[in-house]
């Protein structure tokens, strides 16, 4: 449900308090104000706040208001899918811990109306906060430079509207005193996303993660705050809501391209890799962001993903995608065009031959057997203990049938996969027939006088 909220620019007016109060120039002539580790932290907490309040303009859509407007409009109303505010928070249940960070912990928690959200918070405990407490010995400063970066965190998701990015529920924000503002972010609930329960599952699935993933990298490239580099780029920062791919962590985010004074600065080097790029006369690395993303895509997903068990017909397509992307010489462009060549392929069945192998089955209308485990298994598989597919046709079906000497017949249902495909179970077992319209049996034609009807 879409609802009106509030956004927390007015987090700013305590954040500047805090900054007046507790620094030089302020009220308060406490020796310790003066030494070289405050000093440094105070420049910290000021570049952060620099950076934060360009996101809160970013959020108000007007980059040339200043710091002083931008404070006085605390009260912005923009139509979002997020209505959750602190009274909510305040009567969360059944609280289980899902993870933490370098910066972050993140909770399940269950609404009243039962359902269940990610409630991600500042981890007191974490090596973000213990590093910084050892360097500047100050303990609150510190949760105010780490929850920064959950406020960034909240205002691109509140600027970035996706499918591929994490939705943000709501957001509450809780002050003892100005020093102290406990913010909490009401998130979409996603599973982890785990790469070898990935490469356990069906061709087409992984196509879907890395399909996801392109779209999102595309719409990151043409955002509304620019180009868009995820700096912490790994699996581990991606979930799975509903089966489909999201990126969850954002305060790793950054639409600034690298600053260059010659073709040098301007190195995109990764651990196995280094890539030349061309400084801009605006004095930047112009592309990078996109570049980064796209190699990142490539190294932690194409690779693992795409080319395992792939149909034979579409491997030639995906090839010239790993190239393209493994050495850089396309850009997201050019990569969301051959994915989308890809799954229009394999829609529509070219993916498989045109030889007859139909003709050797039988088709049964309106049955389906009382149980598709058995002897016969495949992999990757839907069922593990089985060999569950999904096919364009009965045709394709068949010939996959043909190909395995242990498939002897196959049940196809009308349910079917995200690309519209049929979900088909290959067996060897004489088992009995049960009626059931949404079904059909193909029985080679040898093996008729083996199955009866229940």
């Amino acid at each position: 449900m879409k609802g009106h909220i509030i956004f927390s620019i007015a987090a700013l007016i305590l954040i500047a308090m805090y900054l007046k109060f507790s620094f030089p120039g302020g009220c308060s002539y406490k020796p310790f104000l003066y030494s070289q580790q405050s000093q440094q932290m105070r420049r910290e907490i000021m570049e952060r706040h620099k950076d934060l309040v360009f996101f809160y303009q970013t959020l108000l859509a007007n980059k040339d208001t200043g710091l002083e407007e931008a404070m006085r409009n605390i009260e912005v109303t923009l139509e979002v899918p997020q209505t959750l505010t602190c009274k909510d928070l305040s009567h969360i249940s059944g609280l289980d811990y899902i993870g933490s960070g370098f910066t972050k912990v993140v909770v399940k928690g269950t609404l009243l109306n039962g359902k269940s959200i990610a409630l991600k918070s500042v981890h007191g405990e974490g090596n973000d906060m213990k590093q910084c407490v050892q360097q500047y010995g100050d303990h609150s400063g510190c949760h105010r430079l780490a929850t920064y970066k959950l406020q960034k965190e909240i205002a691109l998701l509140q600027i970035l509207r996706h499918p591929g990015i994490i939705q943000l529920h709501g957001q509450c924000y809780v002050n003892s005193a100005p020093s102290d503002i406990r913010v909490t972010a009401m998130l979409e609930l996603g599973s982890p996303l785990e790469m070898i329960q990935l490469l356990q599952t069906p061709w087409e699935e992984r196509f879907k993660i890395c399909w996801e993933l392109v779209q999102l990298l595309y719409y990151l490239a043409n955002s509304p705050m620019g180009s868009i580099a995820l700096l912490d780029f790994q699996p581990r920062q991606f979930v799975l809501v509903n089966g489909s791919l999201k990126v969850t962590d954002m305060d790793d985010a950054t639409s600034e391209e690298p600053t260059c004074t010659q073709d040098d600065d301007c190195e995109l080097a990764f651990p196995a890799k280094t890539f030349s790029m061309f400084c801009s006369e605006t004095g930047r690395c112009m592309g990078s962001n996109e570049k980064r993303n796209l190699y990142n895509a490539y190294r932690f997903f194409f690779t693992y993903l795409l080319p395992h068990t792939a149909p034979p017909a579409l491997r030639p397509f995906l090839e010239d995608i790993m190239n393209g992307t493994g050495d850089l010489h396309v850009g997201i462009n050019e990569t969301l065009k051959a994915f989308e060549e890809v799954l229009n392929l394999y829609k529509s069945g070219l993916n498989h031959s045109q030889a007859h192998h139909l003709q050797d089955y039988t088709m049964l209308r309106g049955f389906r057997l009382n149980d598709t485990d058995g002897g016969f298994r495949c992999w990757p598989s839907y069922n593990h203990q089985g060999c569950l597919l999904s096919v364009h046709s009965a045709m394709e079906a068949a010939e996959f049938c043909n190909g395995h000497l242990q498939c002897r017949n196959f049940v196809i249902s009308q349910e079917r996969t995200w690309t519209g495909r049929y979900i088909t179970a290959f067996t060897n077992n004489t088992l009995q027939l049960v009626p059931d319209e949404n079904y059909n049996i193909y029985v080679k034609q040898s093996d008729n006088s083996k199955i009866q009807e229940g």
